[in-house]
């Protein structure tokens, strides 16, 4: 019997913030995934190594954590004053699907590099030495996205001091900015509501700010659920018990914000909206075993991806406290002690993490010019991807 054997697809495996992804150069891909569809989906799943009833991804890029399931393809940017189109899916482990619904923050810090590296930046928007302002357009949620990449003698520079909780080696710091990041044409609080009653079968009402900021995201008091907002993924990714009620409030939270039509529909939407419970400062031990003092942080923040408590904090859901930190009266703005404020140090399972908003009102309407933060990214390895060539 006879089998149809591997191909080659250019490929790049990049660090990106705290996460890692498989990057394509969109006319890298075969013909029939350079277009939206089941082809696509079809290859991204295989190059990943999903769906995987072991939840290993052992046959694929994959890493069996959301952080590590991601994908990223880019291409030269078909909207004025960009430079490149960046489209991020997310790849689910144990199901066939690849949410396209969101972006990944995180990765965003990896954009400009392998933009520049890849050509789909112009030679001329590129110094010999300094910084190379890349002009992104997040296809997914249709925004504009600025990293400062620094050059050296005319290349990325990876290498450098800055150090990011999460990643263990420091590296190069990259400065972003999400530019308008309100989701949705601007609402930014889709229910008109600063602070919601929501009602969750089985949990009861819970304060809920529910916020579409570099990515809709669902804020509880980490207390109204029964816990400090200070644990490590080891205190909640074991419970089943507690997964199922995050996903009831995760299910519930995009009904109201007009996300999906049916409970039924989140099962498909698993990437977005993320549920984050926040806390007032206080002491903990880091999963890395650094100690952070209450001092150090304005608010502590835990956050679901994919169904588990994410290691460190998604930098899209960075952007989406930010946002809220900026705006008073929403919870997470009370957690960090009320009041105005342009930036907001977190606590997250591996660290902390600064973040700064603009954030403006108008009558009762708020809008945010911008956020910032910084990451770094690293490209790991480069060269072919091989999959089976009947798998797409």
């Amino acid at each position: 019997m006879s089998h149809v054997p591997q191909i080659k697809i250019p490929a790049t495996y990049i660090r990106g913030g705290t996460s890692k992804g498989v990057f394509f150069n969109l006319q890298d891909l075969p013909e029939s995934a350079r277009v939206p569809g089941e082809a696509r989906d079809a290859l991204l799943l295989r190059v990943i190594g999903s769906p995987d009833p072991y939840g290993k991804q052992t046959d694929g890029m994959g890493g069996a954590t959301s952080s590590t399931s991601k994908t990223v393809i880019l291409s030269k940017s078909e909207q004025p004053d960009h430079d490149v189109d960046y489209l991020f899916g997310q790849v689910s482990i144990d199901k066939p699907f690849v949410d396209w619904s969101g972006n990944c923050g995180n990765l965003t810090a990896a954009v400009g590099s392998f933009a520049i590296s890849s050509g789909l930046v112009a030679r001329e928007r590129i110094p010999s030495n300094g910084v190379a302002v890349v002009r992104i357009w997040q296809a997914n949620i249709r925004k504009s996205i600025i990293a400062h990449i620094p050059i050296t003698d005319g290349e990325v520079q990876e290498t450098g001091d800055f150090e990011l909780d999460g990643v263990t080696f420091p590296a190069a710091e990259v400065e972003i900015e999400f530019i308008d990041p309100a989701d949705g044409e601007g609402a930014i609080f889709p229910t008109g509501n600063l602070v919601d009653d929501l009602d969750v079968p089985g949990v009861g009402i819970l304060k809920a700010t529910m916020i579409n900021a570099g990515i809709p995201t669902i804020f509880i008091n980490a207390e109204d659920i029964g816990y400090r907002g200070s644990e490590l993924q080891v205190d909640i990714n074991g419970d089943e018990k507690a997964l199922s009620m995050f996903e009831t409030i995760r299910a519930h939270g995009a009904l109201r914000m007009g996300l999906i039509d049916t409970i039924e529909q989140a099962a498909g939407r698993q990437h977005t909206p993320k549920v984050a419970m926040v806390a007032a400062p206080a002491d903990y031990t880091a999963s890395s075993g650094k100690h952070i003092e209450a001092a150090d942080i304005d608010v502590n923040v835990r956050a679901l991806s994919m169904g588990l408590l994410h290691h460190a904090m998604m930098g899209t859901a960075a952007v989406a406290i930010a946002t809220a930190g900026a705006i008073p009266g929403t919870l997470v703005n009370l957690a960090a002690g009320g009041g105005e404020r342009n930036s907001v140090r977190f606590g997250h399972p591996s660290g902390t993490l600064r973040v700064g908003a603009q954030a403006s009102q108008s009558g009762s309407d708020w809008s945010v010019d911008k956020a910032i933060m910084s990451r770094s990214a690293r490209v790991l390895m480069e060269g072919w991807l091989r999959i089976p060539g009947d798998a797409f």
